[in-house]
């Protein structure tokens, strides 16, 4: 039989008119027999297997997006563009600790100490101020200090939501058992309206200065920073790895003998929406726009923060608000005292708290020497 003008020939070579070709054109590809194109033809698919590769599309396409938005995340950076700030504050002087009240409440750091009011401390000589520094330090005369020894904590009358402090201090607190701090936060509100540590150590602060922020969740430092510190933590949530906070060291000169057989120097921390920056300026290299006082600071000029804490993973307006300045010098506490630190770390002798009671001349150098604070605001 023929096809087409065809003749088939079968299987031995010879023609054979007994096979039966089907006339018509070819099945179209869709209904292909081939294995093969089933599998690959959605349209050949079952109900189920469409909707699982359906669903299996959407999922490796959200992965994608998230993928993409954390990388942009961590690349991007805050635009911290020069601000016009003007004086609003300056405490310096023999009037500078009329600008503070002074805490006399249970110490929330578990210290072993008693922090003694304004006129307690101005009799026992613990706070003094004449026209030139301010002084704030711990007890040295009771030998036998049992339930702990006396300190002093004060805060700023005024609080603020964003601003540029300029601390110009003198002489540090430091030796065995201290824990000395110069911070921001709102007493009445921690840790829902944050807390900015400008200035920490403990014990023999070998180790130099430590800037930290601690606060409520979704803060975060996982990303892009420009800074001069060495990183210590990222998780600023206060109920991480003890509240340790997202820190930064900075190098031993910043802080405690280092810092004081240099004549100190200043400490300026900014508070924007931008985020949170710290710079560190030794007695011989202070800024002229921080020296002069005719003229407004201006942060963008002053090159590598020490500390960076941009708002990129951390919402700064909203985590750190009413914040007053406080200056403090704990005694132990859960830091300083703790065995690991106290003990293990800094080498000093016996517990903090049997130490401290009875070693009193050994805080001879517990004291902050302040020059004067300053609080700039941008003007709008």
């Amino acid at each position: 039989m023929s096809y087409a003008g065809y003749r088939v020939k079968n299987g031995k070579g010879a023609f054979d008119d007994n096979i039966n070709l089907v006339s018509g054109p070819p099945p179209p590809y869709e209904y292909s027999t081939s294995t093969r194109g089933n599998r690959w033809n959605p349209r050949g698919w079952s109900r189920k297997s469409q909707i699982l590769s359906l669903a299996g599309i959407v999922i490796v396409l959200i992965i994608i997006i998230v993928l993409a938005i954390v990388e942009s995340r961590n690349g991007s950076y805050p635009d911290y563009s020069k601000l016009n700030y003007q004086l609003q504050a300056t405490c310096e002087g023999s009037t500078f600790f009329d600008n503070f009240n002074y805490f006399t409440g249970y110490d929330p750091a578990q210290g072993f100490v008693h922090y003694v009011d304004a006129d307690g401390s101005a009799e026992m000589n613990l706070t003094y101020a004449t026209s030139t520094s301010a002084v704030l330090r711990v007890d040295t005369s009771e030998t036998n200090a049992v339930t702990g020894r006396k300190s002093v904590r004060i805060e700023s009358k005024n609080q603020y939501n964003d601003g540029l402090f300029i601390f110009d201090i003198l002489h540090t607190p430091y030796g065995c058992g201290t824990w000395p701090a110069l911070w921001l936060t709102d007493p009445a509100n921690w840790p829902n309206h944050g807390e900015i540590d400008v200035v920490e150590a403990v014990n023999q602060a070998t180790t130099g200065n430590q800037v930290s922020l601690h606060t409520t969740a979704d803060c975060e430092m996982s990303v892009k920073r420009e800074m001069t510190g060495v990183v210590l933590s990222t998780d600023c949530l206060n109920s991480t790895d003890s509240n340790s906070g997202c820190g930064v060291q900075a190098p031993e000169d910043t802080y405690g003998q280092g810092l004081n057989d240099m004549g100190g120097g200043i400490y300026a921390m900014e508070l924007r929406d931008a985020g949170i920056r710290t710079w560190f300026f030794p007695r011989s290299s202070i800024p002229s726009d921080i020296s002069n006082t005719t003229t407004s600071p201006d942060p963008s000029s002053w090159g590598t923060a020490l500390a960076d804490f941009p708002s990129t993973d951390c919402d700064i307006s909203t985590h750190f608000t009413n914040q007053s300045i406080i200056a403090n010098i704990d005694i132990c506490g859960s830091w300083a005292g703790s065995t690991s630190v106290y003990n293990t770390e800094d080498q000093c002798p016996g517990t903090c708290t049997s130490f401290a009671a009875t070693n009193a001349t050994a805080f001879a150098d517990a004291y902050f020497e302040f020059a004067s604070f300053k609080v700039y605001q941008a003007s709008s």
